[in-house]
């Protein structure tokens, strides 16, 4: 059976420390064709682990090869529309990460969340939200928390205000190599990678832990699934979830996690 990707790629976000500080919480498996994934480890430095930003120039230079990547990376790729409506900002992404990272500035040197929450550095108290404010995709999803909701176990909060400097990076630098599903369409262009949010505890407990690490793991569980349902032609319907028209408008702006059908 035709594929829509030749290659998967699964992003572990876990931790939020400065871009350029080792994480062990950062972990790269991939899978090419019908190859079991392997994990991908970073470029040789003193560092033993990846770094935030080290992984968004892995992925530019790594996309630039023309071999159509479906990515996923596990953190938020946007905001709920409360925020949106609170702040008076447009319903379009692009813009939206330009002013987040403008009030966020969690990609620069020594820079961590926290300093932005406690008003170090940037300006987050301006571009705020809400614990209670969850997407339509998390309310879906069922046990996922909100981009708002800080210290608390299981919170992807502080990986994604981490991360979504680094999205925009990718954006800039990738050129129109690069698809961020479903802010540019949810129609896939053929031969075009495409980069989405995940949430790889919906997929975890499907694969053999295999002596890996929960992050490990994690990253193992996003390139697996992401290549056997392409492999398997049910990645399409994952690809167009079953949305109202009103929903459907939403999760443009909210953004999607791929896996919920609904």
């Amino acid at each position: 059976m035709a594929t829509t990707f030749a290659r998967y790629v699964g992003i572990d976000y876990s931790g939020a420390q400065t871009p350029s500080a080792s994480l062990k919480g950062l972990r790269v498996y991939w899978a090419n064709g019908d190859a079991a994934p392997v994990e991908v480890l970073p470029l040789a430095s003193p560092r033993k682990y990846w770094t935030r930003r080290g992984i968004a120039e892995w992925l530019v230079a790594c996309l630039a090869d023309d071999l159509p990547t479906l990515v996923g990376i596990d953190h938020g790729f946007s905001f709920p529309l409360q925020y949106f409506e609170t702040h008076r900002l447009p319903h379009e992404w692009t813009t939206f990460l330009d002013d987040y990272c403008r009030h966020w500035p969690t990609d620069e040197d020594y820079t961590y969340v926290d300093f932005v929450r406690e008003g170090a550095v940037g300006n987050g108290a301006a571009r705020s939200g809400d614990r209670r404010w969850r997407r339509l995709t998390e309310i879906r999803a069922g046990a996922a928390k909100s981009v708002f909701h800080f210290d608390v176990q299981g919170s992807v909060a502080k990986s994604t205000h981490a991360g979504l400097p680094w999205l925009r990076y990718i954006r800039q630098h990738a050129g129109g190599r690069v698809q961020f599903w479903p802010f540019d369409g949810w129609e896939i262009t053929p031969g075009r990678s495409v980069i989405c949010e995940v949430y790889p505890s919906i997929w975890n407990c499907s694969f053999p832990r295999d002596g890996r690490n929960p992050d490990q793991h994690d990253a193992y569980s996003i390139a697996a699934w992401m290549q056997k349902t392409d492999l398997n032609g049910d990645l399409a319907q994952f690809l167009n979830p079953n949305l109202t028209p009103d929903g459907r408008i939403v999760a443009e702006i909210e953004g999607w996690i791929l896996g919920v059908a609904d």
